[in-house]
């Protein structure tokens, strides 16, 4: 993992909560809100809470009288996330570590989490964490992006990204989104923490978005990828994004368009 593939600032998490979360996030925050909400928690945990979709949908599953701490390592992702929630006296937002959370063990009953743990940089690490602060017989839900090729436009994009930079391809979204996909090692990684119970499903669901600019933007823009764009050439993001945009038009057409995104859904008792 480079070391700007976790860093979300700048304009990032506006762009990031305006185009990807409509565009890629919500249907799968609503899924992670169905399942949590059928384990009926009364003190609940979120790590990379990234804008907070996965928190406005868990918070609107579940009743008064619960505490949801929400947090993210990203300080200005947690800042959008708290402005974007209504005011709700249920949640706590702080910053954290998954790897060294800063919570008591057993505190939780359930931890979740939405396409956090392809961030991580040791797995078995924040797995132990997650496990050490559940309660006992608690739940660890969460989701990571299945492979790029499942997950169209993504993968137009960094086609056309790779043509464009031919000698220093933007690998991001291969690398990090789409860089922990394999079934056996997320069930090994997580047996190496001590989970049991382990439940592993593949999620395909449809991408929309009313133009191909819409998603180049989205990806180029409100993603690490700007980072790694603006490492090789930062006079040519806007360069990059036209390029996508005209790739996505080539495939899908110039107006309202939609594509195959594929998740792995993920659920483990401590």
């Amino acid at each position: 993992m480079s070391a700007t593939d976790k860093v979300f600032a700048g304009s990032i998490p506006k762009i990031y909560d305006e185009y990807l979360v409509p565009m890629i996030f919500s249907v799968y925050a609503d899924e992670i809100a169905r399942r949590v909400a059928a384990l009926s928690p009364s003190v609940l945990l979120e790590i990379a809470a990234g804008t907070g979709a996965v928190t406005r949908a868990v918070a609107a599953a579940l009743p008064r009288g619960i505490r949801y701490v929400s947090t993210d390592l990203n300080e200005p992702m947690l800042a959008v996330a708290a402005q974007r929630q209504a005011e709700d006296d249920r949640i706590t937002w702080r910053q954290a570590d998954a790897s060294t959370l800063p919570f008591g063990d057993a505190e939780f009953d359930v931890v979740c989490c939405q396409f956090g743990a392809m961030f991580f940089p040791d797995r078995v690490k924040a797995y132990e964490e997650v496990k050490r602060v559940l309660k006992s017989d608690g739940t660890f839900v969460f989701n990571v992006w299945d492979r790029i090729e499942d997950n169209v436009f993504t993968h137009h994009a960094t086609i056309a990204l790779g043509k464009m930079f031919p000698d220093n391809q933007p690998r991001f979204m291969i690398r990090t989104p789409h860089g922990y996909c394999d079934r056996d090692v997320i069930r090994t990684d997580l047996e190496r923490a001590g989970f049991r119970d382990i439940s592993i499903e593949t999620r395909s669901e449809i991408s929309r978005a009313p133009s191909a600019e819409y998603v180049a933007i989205a990806l180029c823009q409100g993603t690490p990828l700007r980072n790694e764009i603006e490492a090789i050439d930062a006079s040519k993001l806007q360069a990059a994004t036209d390029i996508v945009a005209e790739a996505i038009r080539t495939r899908h057409g110039s107006g309202p368009i939609e594509g195959k995104i594929q998740a792995v859904v993920i659920e483990a008792r401590r």
